[in-house]
């Protein structure tokens, strides 16, 4: 009795360890999916924001202060005329660039049983950087957007969305998709944290 005992009990102990490295390895596997996923959307919406603004440009006629309101002379808008809006320019590009290679990086690092720590503390670092770079040229550029629709009395700014409404629907939905891909960053900080911590614990 003895002697039929002893092998099924070191069968059973060397039948444990496959599971746990079976359950082990399919964590970064599925980290991968997730971040490769929201860094795509990521891409998508920053790339339409550039889109967007970049075709933002409309010329109208416009009357000539100190002359008669017959006398209109063609005036374009577009975004170089504003540095805010310029500023968002380059916050996006760099965000779109940003987010493609670093989900390349995670495919590529998907394919390896191993998610290093050192990586995925990159990846929140960088994400809560550009973070702040894509959020802050949010706001600016909606601050801008802002006084375009508006205008402020107090200073005499006039509104121009009036004339430029086709400018300012291009400029609002740029920055509707930089909002949005701002948010994206925030998931992506908080994700990457997460896994950060679950590999560590």
């Amino acid at each position: 009795m003895e002697s039929t005992d002893k092998p099924a009990a070191v069968a059973a102990t060397t039948t444990t360890p496959p599971s746990t490295t079976v359950a082990a390895s399919k964590c970064p596997f599925n980290y991968s999916a997730v971040d490769v996923g929201l860094r795509v959307v990521l891409f998508a919406a920053a790339v339409i924001s550039v889109v967007v603004m970049a075709t933002s440009k409309q010329t109208e006629m416009v009357p000539v202060p100190g002359l008669p309101t017959s006398v209109r002379v063609p005036y374009s808008a577009e975004f170089t005329d504003s540095p805010a809006f310029v500023y968002f320019m380059a916050a996006l590009s760099t965000t779109g660039l940003y987010s493609i290679i670093t989900a390349l990086a995670s495919i590529l690092l998907g394919r390896r049983p191993s998610y290093t720590n050192t990586i995925l503390l990159a990846f929140a670092l960088m994400d809560v950087v550009f973070v702040g770079i894509a959020a802050s040229a949010t706001g600016a550029a909606g601050a801008v957007a802002y006084i375009g629709l508006r205008g402020n009395s107090h200073v005499r700014w006039d509104k121009i969305c009036n004339v430029y409404d086709e400018f300012c629907r291009h400029v609002g939905t740029a920055i509707a998709f930089s909002l949005f891909a701002a948010i994206l960053l925030v998931f992506l900080t908080m994700f990457s944290t997460f896994a950060l911590y679950k590999k560590i614990r």
